[in-house]
């Protein structure tokens, strides 16, 4: 017997430890398979086990092949990471993968928003670190006392991961085969790593968006007289939901503004086709739409050309940092270009209106097109507004839980209530002008604040809910406006009440306004045209595929809704 194998109490104490990892670590590693296998209601029972065999045959069989399984263990903290990653999602959205568009937002998503959800994701930050961090701690101490697992042990575990990894290829062969079963978006983590890569791609594909959309060109003209002055604005919302706003029967007064304000129409049937800002926003400034997306919007360009090759000056107002994405490109084509959050101080949305002012000022006898990106109702709730709009709370409670969804819905409704303000006075600087002039407001995406048992809690989650697609939407155009058209303001009544995609809608709405003239113009998408159509409804899902709004993930909670909203699929 070797003198490494020769018993004493601190050899056996050294095997110990090096023998609890070696089962503990493939144990522990699989938390989230199992977890998986219980909320993703479509996976077959074939797919849950191979869910679990696969993966947990690998790690045994990986920890199996060197004796000091500390420096093993060590060497899996990525998958570690990744685990504690999807852990903490099911926490937040009670389903679904790490989607590829969850790590895009990591990337997007300004430091404060992040720091701000992170405070109140304790509870699943903490189960995580009761997990992994002993598991951690155990490896180090391993290695520290040089501790090397048995040779019997280690045969044990080879066995073992070998047996379950056969077992579970012989079930990926028959899935294959028989269920067309993808193990790159089913079986974790190789459907994680995937995601990782596309989003590096995608990445990737945005920072070299200035040279791939190059030669891109609208042709577009306008079809009016090139000396008469006019002014159209894009108002683009951030976590809006349809739902809490009184124009479209909310029972709180949170629009005690625009409710009072003349000319204002109210969409209520408005569904995004994305719940993501880093998608939401381009959809809604460009000609696309979910079926058309994919790759495409890396090669086209924004409404802010469309409407600079129809001779009108552009601004890009926006209140947020940039994030040198596809958002920034878009607004950055712009003649004059603002983010204000670029500073890092916090902005109330109310600050874009005299910047909105100064430039309409300054191009009084310009067509002119100005598009302002408003922070909206993101969370946190409560640091959106001033402390005077504290109209339903005073300091209503934030922290992220189900017992506090009524002091949540206290603090957005506040929120709401802002942004009308907000959405008012900035109607009320346009009709200063006393020109033709329109105003389109559409938000990029809603928001789940626990609204049924899933007990769901923000946005861009990997399949999207009612409360997520269901925006508001609304047009109000000048008086001056509404005398020079009065077939683009008919229009817009009449259709303001049907089916609407405000991804879809919002590009080819605005050309039409302003009457400009291009091939990628779609009279059947725009809401001022009697040629409008109700789209089918579609779902830009997280692979950049259009699906079925049935199909996106939706579920009987959520269909109610939006048959209670007279909302059609």
């Amino acid at each position: 017997m070797k003198h490494s194998d020769t018993y004493t109490p601190a050899a056996e104490e050294r095997t110990l430890l090096a023998d609890l990892l070696m089962w503990a670590t493939p144990l522990l590693l699989i938390v989230p398979n199992i977890a998986l296998d219980f909320t993703e209601i479509r996976y077959t029972a074939l797919e849950c086990i191979i869910n679990i065999l696969v993966p947990a045959g690998a790690y045994l069989c990986i920890m199996a092949l060197w004796r000091r399984t500390g420096i093993t263990t060590l060497c899996l903290i990525p998958i570690m990471v990744l685990c504690s990653f999807q852990i903490v999602l099911l926490f937040l959205y009670g389903e679904s993968i790490i989607a590829i568009d969850m790590f895009l937002n990591v990337v997007t998503t300004n430091v404060n928003e992040a720091s701000e959800l992170l405070l109140n994701l304790a509870s699943a930050i903490i189960a995580v670190l009761i997990i992994y961090l002993p598991l951690v701690g155990i490896a180090i101490a391993a290695i520290i006392r040089k501790s090397r697992t048995g040779r019997k042990t280690r045969r044990m575990a080879l066995f073992a991961g070998s047996a379950l990894l056969l077992a579970g290829l012989i079930c990926l062969g028959i899935g294959l085969g028989a269920e067309d079963y993808r193990p790159a978006r089913k079986l974790f983590p190789v459907n994680v790593i995937r995601n990782i890569v596309y989003a590096v791609e995608r990445s990737e594909l945005a920072a070299r968006y200035n040279e791939t959309s190059a030669s891109f060109r609208f042709d577009a003209h306008s079809l009016r007289h090139d000396t008469i002055p006019e002014v159209y604005l894009l108002v683009i919302g951030e976590t809006s939901r349809a739902d809490n706003w009184q124009l479209n029967g909310y029972r709180r007064p949170t629009n005690p503004r625009l409710s009072r304000r003349t000319g204002i129409i109210n969409c209520p049937k408005a569904l995004s086709e994305s719940n993501t800002t880093h998608k939401s926003v381009p959809l809604m400034m460009s000609h696309l739409d979910a079926y058309t997306f994919g790759d495409s919007i890396y090669s086209t360009r924004g409404i802010i050309d469309a409407f600079a090759e129809a001779g009108f000056r552009t601004a890009w107002i926006s209140n947020q940092q940039r994030n040198g994405q596809l958002i920034d490109f878009f607004g950055e084509k712009a003649d004059e270009v603002t983010f204000i959050g670029d500073d890092g101080e916090h902005h109330f949305d109310m600050e874009l209106c005299p910047l909105l002012r100064k430039t309409l000022r300054k191009h009084s006898h310009d067509k002119l097109f100005v598009v302002l990106h408003t922070y909206g109702s993101h969370y946190n709730y409560n640091e959106r507004y001033p402390a005077e709009y504290s109209v339903f709370a005073r300091k209503p409670d934030v922290d992220a839980s189900p017992a506090n969804r009524r002091s949540l819905l206290d603090a957005y409704d506040n929120s709401i209530v802002y942004v009308d303000a907000v959405l008012d006075s900035i109607i009320a600087t346009v009709e200063e002008c006393r020109l033709p002039a329109a105003v389109l407001y559409l938000a990029d995406h809603g928001e789940d604040i626990y609204d049924d048992a899933r007990h769901r809690f923000l946005h861009a989650s990997p399949t999207p809910t009612y409360w997520q697609i269901h925006v508001p939407m609304l047009m109000w155009m000048s008086e001056e406006y509404r005398s020079a058209h009065p077939d683009k303001h008919s229009a817009a009544i009449a259709n303001a009440n049907r089916n609407i995609s405000s991804s879809r809608s919002a590009f080819h709405t605005l050309l039409d306004m302003a009457g400009i003239e291009s091939y990628c113009y779609r009279p059947e998408a725009s809401l001022c045209s009697n040629a409008y159509s109700e789209p089918e409804r579609k779902y830009l899902n997280d692979y950049n595929e259009a699906v079925p709004l049935s199909h996106s993930g939706l579920r009987s909670s959520d269909m109610a809704a939006l048959i209670a909203n007279n909302i059609s699929l």
